[in-house]
């Protein structure tokens, strides 16, 4: 089972660096993402510096999140 998420930080070209429960950092590249429908949003003004922690994911509105195990599976290790 994938660990949480407890903490993200922002980082430069929409990529983030997400903190899981087991204490790993991973980085991850949200650019590839922006391309579809559900992440496209978060091209527009500043809500992809919205980015917070929302049971164990990020999230950036109700409607956008993207699964600690995308982020923990395809993120590289810190």
């Amino acid at each position: 089972m994938t660990p949480d998420v407890v903490r993200v930080r922002l980082l430069p070209d929409y990529q983030l660096e997400a903190e899981f429960a087991t204490g790993e950092w991973r980085v991850f590249d949200m650019r590839p993402y922006l391309a579809y429908p559900a992440f496209a949003a978060l091209t527009e003004g500043s809500l992809f510096m919205k980015a917070h922690v929302v049971l164990g994911t990020v999230a950036w509105t109700d409607e956008i999140d993207i699964s600690p195990d995308t982020l923990y599976l395809r993120g590289l290790p810190v």
